[in-house]
């Protein structure tokens, strides 16, 4: 198989893609994260995952390039990591007592062949207090994850319910992967 390269610098995804790829290397894409106006919230991270996968295969066309991005929507609003406290907290008020989607995009390049999908879960909070979101918050955990929770660590207790593919919610839909790049590239990996 050619050489791969995980175009994200997020110790979850690189974890996780050991699981299908035992050898890759890491690339961060360092791209504008603007997304176009008017772009469906259910769009939003397979579009970002493009631009990372592209911005990383200009510079290495004979490899295979994965790029990804992972948001949370809550209606049609995209909730981002958290800019603060107060922010999380605003998060937090949100998702209390709801069900709400995680998107997460892959974009695999190589040279001029592309290929993309998107996985989609389904997560439900519990009805939060304030003192329980308080706590949260003040173990750092939300800051650098959108949605301001991570599901594979205390983030875990504030979900009653998820449908779906829960690594899509850590930030790599494996299974889909391994199958979509075994086909991209026409390649077993491992099971």
């Amino acid at each position: 198989m050619k050489q791969v390269i995980l175009a994200s610098a997020s110790p979850r995804r690189q974890s996780l893609l050991k699981l299908v790829v035992p050898d890759f290397s890491v690339y961060p894409a360092d791209i504008d994260e603007q997304l176009p106006v008017g772009i469906q919230a259910c769009d939003a991270a397979e579009h970002l995952a493009k631009q990372k996968a592209a911005a990383i295969a200009a510079d290495y066309p004979d490899s295979i390039v994965i790029g990804c991005d992972t948001v949370v929507v809550i209606g049609d609003q995209i909730l981002g990591k958290p800019t603060d406290p107060e922010d999380c907290r605003r998060m937090m008020h949100l998702l209390s007592g709801k069900t709400h989607q995680v998107y997460t995009g892959v974009a695999l390049q190589q040279g001029d062949r592309r290929r993309s999908f998107t996985v989609c879960t389904d997560v439900r909070f519990y009805a939060l207090s304030d003192g329980e979101i308080d706590r949260y918050i003040a173990t750092g955990e939300p800051f650098d994850k959108a949605g301001g929770y991570g599901i594979q660590g205390l983030g875990a207790l504030l979900i009653e319910e998820i449908c779906g593919d829960y690594y899509n919610v850590v930030g790599l839909p494996i299974s889909r992967l391994l199958r979509e790049l075994a086909d991209f590239s026409e390649w077993s990996g491992s099971v």
